[in-house]
């Protein structure tokens, strides 16, 4: 049994692709991927999670291993498949840049998997995804969350924002016909979340919402 999982994981540079070796690509692929998805949502920390984004990250990974796989056994073949691919462009734009991150993890799996470096797969990503969550709760802990508070009220709230709120960094002022709409960001423990009932008791407020702010603010 030894010599035959050794036999499948062996790397055969420009031999012809085999059934046993294209089957436990694809697996090991899959399984790795879906500890990339696993490690995402797990250390995901914006509002909405993009759950097309997460299952791309599965599908770039096995694609490129697919992709992979002819050129790692045929030199000649993976000539003209790198010409082939240097007319493709991405242009979809990415944000975080932890997403930039993830992909280029799913890509460096479908690459290393497709080539047939399924040790260097495994220990690779195993290190990545403990590097990621240790730092993710390291970051997280006890620390206060950002969060933006929108607060609508009319000319007869008097109060003072300051002695109410903990700092805080106006982000946007609107006057309307009806009062005036302010977006504050600030930083809360998830204990402190009850001050949007607090606001809502103050004379002249007519609203107020707190968001979980990802950092991103147009």
């Amino acid at each position: 049994m030894r010599e035959l999982l050794a036999k499948l994981l062996d790397v055969n540079v420009n031999q012809p692709l085999e059934l046993p070796r294209i089957l436990i690509t694809f697996a090991i692929t899959l399984l790795l991927g879906l500890l990339i998805l696993f490690v995402y949502r797990f250390t995901f920390r914006g509002v909405l999670f993009n759950r097309s984004f997460g299952t791309a990250l599965l599908l770039v990974a096995m694609v490129t291993a697919l992709i992979i796989m002819p050129i790692s056994s045929n030199i000649v073949l993976s000539l003209g498949m790198v010409g082939a691919l240097s007319i493709v462009r991405f242009r979809t734009a990415l944000k975080d840049p932890l997403d930039i991150v993830y992909m280029f993890w799913a890509i460096a799996l479908g690459l290393t998997a497709g080539a047939g470096f399924f040790e260097l797969a495994v220990v690779g990503c195993l290190v990545l995804a403990a590097v990621l969550m240790v730092a993710t709760a390291l970051q997280s802990g006890s620390r206060k969350k950002p969060f933006l508070l929108v607060i609508r009220y009319d000319s007869r709230f008097k109060a003072d924002l300051r002695q109410i709120l903990p700092a805080y960094t106006l982000k946007s002022k609107t006057a309307t016909a009806a009062g005036f709409e302010a977006v504050l960001e600030l930083s809360l423990r998830n204990q402190d979340v009850r001050l949007v009932e607090q606001l809502q008791q103050i004379d002249g407020v007519q609203s107020a919402s707190l968001v979980r702010f990802s950092g991103d603010f147009q």
